[in-house]
């Protein structure tokens, strides 16, 4: 993990815009109509309609999206009490995670009140303003009596993250390191270091999970908590043993299974860890310096199970696994609590999860090839995008089964999905691509077999259900490769082009494209001699039906694939070029972008084509194309060089197509800002339409355009898409992810379906 330095966290909290958060609007308000719809006078019909029904103001308002994080700041993070404005960058803080991984907005709330009474008062006064309440940074014991109040006196969500947070985490990582130690959970003894509100709420949690209260020892920083002890208060009495032979931390390791420390660093030694039972089950979770190391634990013997606080080590017990999720499950049912329940239904959802294969995009960002259910990975990663459906539903469904849920999830495969979109990790055009693609699979050739995010993708797309995939390139590299990344190459045909074995195909092909190019002097001894690349070789098997599709581009330059297409497949009759497309999904909507990849300076009548193929392709994708074409002028205002070029094709565009919505030459906001384009050009024939198709003056502009909103948006890309080619043959680039791989052979079968089915 990268050292952080104070100047680094300075400039990150002060840099640009000072803070982690801000507001932003989600209606539109560049019209006076929008402004009063917004404000005065159409603000007071939803205001009625709440005054009539309180429950309404989770439909006209932000109230069942909103949550408060509020905090007094007596104990801040490893600070303590450091005041409620000090401790405000920590709220922000977990106002950004709640946003960023589940899609929650927030307002940071900190009362400078240390008196529990007031402080509870402050919270109600405010709380109709929210959905829910996470408190934050409290001090115990005033924090057990401020949550227990405010849950009884609210009809909201209200969770103090401090307490249950970690226990809901912790409580997931123990189910799972007592499966992997063989061991049960009503068994097992237990050891819990520090006394305060995350460590009263861990073991009360493992209790409801099945521990025995006699089989736990507590310690404080006065030594066990017991039952001759006078000194404890209301919290503390609970775990008090009955134990004589326990008054260190030393006496309480000795044969315990289980070591929970919520209290301070280097407070165990490599003794006590050899002096715990068989299997020892070891959460040093007191950060950001652990009670004992993990290098000093896991040298101490070998059969430990570890975790810790920290992310630099395995089995991070981080509490950004839990609470965005809860709080969304409760927040879409307008549950009026988080109850036991629910709290208990995050524990094995998240326990579940981390015994499913882990998808690579987890893999990749931990720099790891095989994560895998066992001793160094007993919970997910924050990463995993799975988190924010398995848990959020497992909590609703929760919420709706014991009572406190207001509305009700009928149908959870749609939830699912909204969750997934609300996220930015699915958009329907990407389901649709799957759901059709899963139809009918297709026989599809990845041209870099050895390649880790081909192998990866074609694995894959071969578990989505979407495809065939046939690997390119030496059999024993890519067997090997695949045992490396540990994935399964069962019912994926590898094709080692160079074998001997394929001879008799090589030369087959070598004929055909021969005999098809005889008359460009193409020889049969030169067409032989390209069969040993794999881009002729794959787009050969596309040619003659050994194959239905065919992607390539993350070693070889586009300018020498360009030339191998055109030389194999073809360019569609009716059309002098072939263009690509990146498909664009946005909070805004759908945008399809052209030509992103393929012709480098575009005359006219390339513009023409381009903008042919791209309407053809937007319908291909059940759109309906509204076609700007863009340039860095308006409408004929610069009558020279690019704009005259554009100015021509979209001339020519109108006059053979006259039902197409297509107009230009124009200028990108002009494009996608119809109030300012219809006001200033009230002669265009895109009059009240949105655009959805933009067609760039040239290779560069779109090729930019395209990575510069990918560098600055969470927006997704789709592509690139090939447009005009006589069979399906398509490009990624050295940059493609393995999803984006994924979702070109999505688009390839697709369009190896409707050709194949135009050729029936």
């Amino acid at each position: 993990m990268a050292k952080i330095t104070k100047e680094a966290a300075l400039l990150y909290h002060s840099q640009g815009k000072p803070g982690k958060i801000e507001v932003i609007p989600t209606k539109p308000y560049s019209t006076q109509k929008d402004l009063s719809l917004a404000y005065s006078p159409g603000v007071a019909e939803p205001c009625l309609e709440i005054e009539k029904n309180p429950q309404d103001a989770y439909k006209y308002t932000a109230k069942g999206n909103l949550v408060a994080v509020i905090s007094n700041g007596t104990a801040v993070l490893g600070l303590g009490d450091i005041g409620a404005i000090a401790g405000k960058p920590v709220m922000e803080g977990k106002g950004l995670l709640f946003k960023i991984y589940a899609g929650i907005d927030v307002f940071d709330i900190e009362i400078d009140e240390k008196d529990p009474e007031k402080f509870i008062q402050a919270v109600k006064a405010i709380a109709p303003t929210f959905g829910g309440i996470n408190l934050e940074d409290i001090k115990a014991p005033e924090c057990f009596e401020i949550e227990r109040r405010l849950k009884e006196e609210l009809d909201i969500p209200v969770m103090h993250d401090d307490q249950h947070g970690t226990a809901i985490i912790s409580s997931a990582g123990l189910l799972n390191a007592l499966t992997i130690a063989g061991k049960k959970i009503d068994e097992v003894k237990i050891v819990v270091n520090g006394a305060g509100a995350s460590a009263v709420s861990c073991t009360k949690l493992y209790i409801s999970l099945g521990a025995k209260l006699e089989n736990i020892v507590m310690l404080d920083s006065k030594g066990a908590i017991s039952k001759n002890r006078t000194d404890l208060n209301e919290q503390k009495s609970y775990f008090a043993t009955s134990r004589t032979d326990v008054q260190t931390l030393a006496d309480a390791m000795k044969d315990a299974d289980v070591f929970l420390g919520l209290s301070k660093g280097n407070v165990v030694s490599q003794e006590m860890i050899k002096s715990m039972a068989p299997t020892p089950i070891v959460f040093a979770l007191a950060n950001p310096t652990p009670e004992i190391s993990y290098e000093e634990a896991m040298a101490s013997r070998p059969d430990l199970i570890m975790a810790t606080g920290r992310s630099d080590y395995p089995n991070q017990i981080n509490n950004v696994i839990g609470f965005p999720y809860i709080f969304r499950g409760a927040l879409d049912t307008h549950a009026s609590a988080i109850n036991e329940q629910m709290k208990i239904a995050a524990v094995h959802a998240i326990a579940d999860l981390a015994k499913q294969p882990v998808p690579d995009v987890v893999n990749e960002a931990y720099k790891v090839n095989n994560l895998s259910f066992g001793k160094n990975y007993i919970i997910p990663k924050p990463v995993d995008q799975r988190l924010i459906t398995v848990v959020s539903m497992a909590v609703a469904k929760a919420a709706m089964d014991s009572g406190v849920a207001r509305k009700t999830i009928e149908d959870w495969d749609d939830y699912q999905v909204h969750l997934r979109e609300l996220m930015g990790y699915e958009s329907k055009l990407t389901r649709q691509l799957y759901e059709t693609a899963r139809t009918n699979p297709q026989r599809v050739v990845y041209a870099e077999g050895t390649h880790p995010n081909m192998l990866k993708a074609a694995v894959e797309a071969k578990a989505e259900g979407i495809c065939h995939p046939i690997l390119l390139g030496n059999d024993e590299r890519i067997a090997k490769l695949a045992k490396e990344l540990d994935l399964s190459l069962e019912g994926i045909e590898v094709v080692n082009l160079r074998h001997d074995c394929e001879a008799e195909r090589r030369e087959r092909y070598a004929r055909i494209l021969s005999q098809k190019r005889a008359r460009e002097g193409a020889t049969y001894e030169e067409a032989n001699d390209k069969m040993f690349e794999r881009n002729y070789f794959g787009m050969m098997m596309v040619e003659t039906g050994d194959a239905d599709a065919f992607i390539t581009g993350l070693y070889t330059k586009y300018s020498n694939t360009i030339k191998v297409a055109k030389e194999v497949i073809g360019i569609q009759e009716g059309f002098k070029h072939f263009a690509t497309m990146h498909i664009l999904n946005s909070k805004k909507g759908t945008y399809f972008l052209a030509d992103t990849l393929i012709n480098r300076h575009p005359d006219s009548d390339t513009l023409i084509d381009v903008a042919r193929l791209a309407e053809k392709t937007v319908r291909f994708f059940n759109n309906t194309p509204v076609v700007a074409m863009l340039s860095y002028s308006n409408f004929g205002s610069d009558q020279a060089g690019s704009p005259a070029k554009v100015h021509k094709a979209v001339d020519y565009m109108q006059k053979n197509y006259p039902d197409l919505l297509i107009d230009g030459e124009m200028q990108v906001n002009f494009a996608l800002n119809k109030q300012m384009r219809d006001a200033k050009y009230p002669f265009t024939r895109l009059k009240g339409k949105d655009v959805n198709t933009l067609i760039f003056p040239n290779l560069s502009s779109a090729n930019a355009g395209y990575k510069l909103i990918q560098s600055m948006t969470e927006s997704e890309l789709i592509g690139p898409i090939q447009m005009g080619l006589n069979k399906p043959i398509h490009f990624t680039d050295i940059e493609s992810s393995v999803r984006d791989i994924v979702n070109i052979t999505a688009v390839a079968v697709i369009d190896a379906m409707v050709f194949n089915k135009r050729k029936d």
